[in-house]
């Protein structure tokens, strides 16, 4: 297993105020002639009385003086007029609690306003109210603590890894043992150390030359091959920004934002990333070239622990190198929107995009050109497909309608290959971005939509991916497959399995857009597809690495 194969494996109430009537003032003494005036005219006398007291003391707190509408006799209009030459002095005098006692109703009697606790005087309001509350929070704290001690407990444990889950687990934990350099504590893989510590050191010496400690090995052997290495850290960036609740979900979110990190450290270090501009980038660290025999040991005739290894490791330039510059804008540009919580870092992300990004199109060239062990392992065919690919991620990270403008550019299409097909049309790898390309862009028409001049090459973007969706389906010939129905995407060549799940990405991706757009599937000629298709070709495809 190597990178590529590894990263391919990787969503109240309110209060009632007591009425207040006139002052409480009797009569002490009662004429036997009142009494019989009474007796006569009870509700007259009644309300006569209180008409003589509110004289005394002012308005009606109803807010007007009580009308009685009546046609009584005058001769009960004098005796009415006569109560009132009764002597007021003995109606002023006010009556003690114990005289009022004897004269009010057991519900009229006055109540105490405040109370004495010894030490202070408190309003009596207050105090009920503070008995009340502490008596009722204990009465509540009570039945909640007889309910917890009674309710039985049930400890519910969590469900037990699926093979999906356990496989992301496995395939995350292999790039912990491929890091290269001084290993964190937290790397969870036992028998791994530090090594290669002097990456980036020009002889034994020990003069530095730039220090490239750090980076990932590419397979079994301890080269660090930058063009693979930079596209498996942005297919994990664009996995994380897509899917980062399904990280979570399975507790490999941080997990896999600290391998991203790990790369994009490492990337920061292979050029002046403070810089502007650049002349020059180091796409390898370490040799491979066999063709010395054992007496020259290099990282292929030595196979050995990196933690052991002690002969030189060769720092590898270039000058032109679009492809590999172009991968490693869009490894950065993609890892800047990942890590947008920390401004700091993802500015520093987009810098280093933008100076690479500029090197790559002022310093065109392939970075396997000039004759390095690149052209033997990772060979680079173009680097059209490379500006289409970062120039959209160079767009997302930035929102610079600069990089829209030249990703959807149809002449930068059609020099990727848009418009040609092939046998290797479809076929998304670290050779091939277009695929990759074409899904990015067309996620952007069908949920931004941004219109002219992008239009129509975005449109032919969406054709061509309907169409590589339809390649993929078992209904149709454009790729073999083997007896099992595993989709044989290199024609059979080795190590089928990263493109197998490379094309298992990308027809998730496709089928999850077309859901959030509301579109039910596509068409392939006239017949329609509905998007669980793809993602019955995904799971089933993805079961080969289960099964391997």
């Amino acid at each position: 297993m190597n990178l590529l194969q590894a990263m391919a494996t990787v969503n109240f109430w309110l209060p009632i105020l007591p009425m207040v009537f006139a002052e409480e003032e009797l009569a002490e003494a009662v004429s036997a002639e009142e009494e019989s005036i009474t007796k006569l005219y009870p509700i007259r006398f009644t309300l006569q009385r209180s008409n003589t007291v509110m004289s005394m003391y002012g308005r009606d707190p109803w807010g007007g003086p009580l009308e009685i509408n009546t046609a009584d006799s005058a001769t009960d209009d004098d005796r009415s007029r006569n109560l009132n030459d009764f002597d007021r002095a003995a109606l002023s005098r006010p009556l003690d609690e114990t005289q009022q006692s004897w004269l009010l109703g057991p519900g009229e009697q006055k109540k105490k306003r405040y109370v004495d606790l010894g030490c202070i005087i408190v309003s009596r309001k207050i105090f009920i109210w503070t008995v009340g509350t502490i008596l009722a929070a204990g009465f509540i704290a009570g039945i909640i603590t007889v309910i917890v001690k009674n309710v039985p407990r049930h400890h519910k444990h969590p469900p037990a890894p699926d093979n999906y889950t356990i496989a992301l687990h496995k395939a995350l934990m292999f790039f912990n043992a491929q890091k290269s350099g001084k290993l964190p504590r937290h790397n969870n893989v036992s028998w791994r150390g530090n090594s290669c510590l002097n990456d980036g050191k020009s002889d034994k010496s020990g003069a530095v030359m730039k220090d490239l400690v750090g980076g990932y090995y590419d397979a079994g052997d301890a080269i660090k091959f930058h063009f693979p290495q930079a596209w498996a850290m942005t297919l994990l960036s664009w996995s994380v920004i897509e899917y980062s609740g399904k990280y979570e979900a399975v507790g490999e979110l941080a997990h896999v934002r600290d391998i991203i990190k790990w790369g994009t450290d490492y990337f920061l270090k292979t050029f002046n990333s403070s810089a502007d501009s650049i002349s020059q980038l180091v796409a390898q660290v370490g040799n491979g070239d066999t063709s010395g025999g054992t007496s020259d040991p290099n990282d292929q005739t030595c196979w050995m622990r990196p933690e052991d290894i002690d002969y030189p490791r060769p720092v590898t330039t270039c000058s032109s190198c679009s492809d590999l510059a172009a991968e490693m804008a869009a490894a950065l540009a993609s890892a800047s929107i990942v890590f947008k919580d920390n401004k700091i870092y993802s500015k520093r992300l987009v810098h280093g995009a933008e100076t690479l990004w500029k090197f790559a199109r002022d310093q065109r060239g392939l970075y396997s050109g000039g004759g390095s062990d690149a052209a033997t392992y990772y060979n680079s065919s173009m680097y059209w497909d490379e500006f289409v690919w970062g120039g959209a991620w160079m767009y997302y990270a930035t929102g610079n309608q600069s990089y829209l403008y030249l990703a959807s550019h149809p002449t930068l299409a059609k020099h990727a290959g848009a418009f040609k097909g092939g046998s290797n049309y479809g076929v998304f790898s670290w050779d091939n971005k277009l695929p990759g390309a074409q899904v990015l862009l067309t996620r952007l028409r069908l949920f931004l939509s941004p219109g002219y001049p992008y239009e129509q090459t975005l449109k032919t973007f969406h054709n061509q991916t309907s169409i590589i969706m339809c390649s993929y389906l078992p209904y149709f010939t454009s790729f073999n497959r083997t007896r099992g129905g595993m989709i044989q995407l290199n024609h059979g060549k080795t190590q089928p399995l990263q493109y197998v799940a490379n094309a298992a990405f990308l027809a998730t991706l496709f089928s999850d857009y077309l859901d959030a757009a509301d579109t039910p599937g596509w068409y392939c000629g006239p017949n329609f597809y509905s998007t669980d298709v793809l993602r019955e070709f995904a799971e089933t495809q993805v079961f080969f690495h289960l099964s391997c």
